[in-house]
């Protein structure tokens, strides 16, 4: 269906004082609905996919990785200096903040001692503060996320040393 013949189809429409009238075709669905006197016509066009036949899929051959490249070893010795590190992480998704207000001090700095009660930050999710407490018992080693950031669920926040 063209564009001229979808007008002077609304047009018979509205002509004929119906409040309601559908047609379909195998790739086309025209609504078009009347309203009461001195509102304007409301016109819905749907556009049906046409499917066509299925052709036989061939399959590709899969592509040759390159192998990956040997890390060096300077690179791993960081990774066994944190091995000995709990890791706090994101109880829920959430955005991540290190205090309570603009104008308040942070929770919890490098270098400060925590209790499994110490809240050590703040997650927003969906207008709700939740106050996050560490768990564990020990010293802020590292904050691995940046305040205000938008954090996933299990995602890494803290380096603790338990000792």
């Amino acid at each position: 269906m063209n564009y001229t013949e979808l007008q002077d189809f609304i047009k018979s429409v509205a002509k004929s004082g119906a409040t309601e009238v559908s047609i379909e075709t195998e790739d086309l669905k025209i609504t078009v609905k009347t309203p009461p006197k001195g509102k304007a016509a409301e016109t819905i066009v749907q556009q049906i996919p046409v499917q066509s036949p299925m052709m036989p899929q061939m399959q590709m051959p899969a592509p040759v990785a390159a192998p990956a490249p040997v890390a060096p070893v300077q690179e791993a010795a960081p990774s066994d200096d944190e091995s000995k590190y709990i890791t706090i992480k994101a109880p829920m998704v959430g955005t991540f903040y290190r205090k309570s207000a603009p104008e308040k001090p942070v929770f919890v700095n490098v270098g400060d001692e925590i209790k499994e009660d110490s809240v050590i930050c703040i997650l927003e999710a969906m207008k709700l503060f939740n106050e996050i407490e560490a768990e564990v018992t020990g010293k802020i080693v590292k904050v691995l996320v940046d305040d205000a950031t938008l954090v996933e669920y299990n995602q890494p926040l803290f380096l603790v040393d338990p000792s």
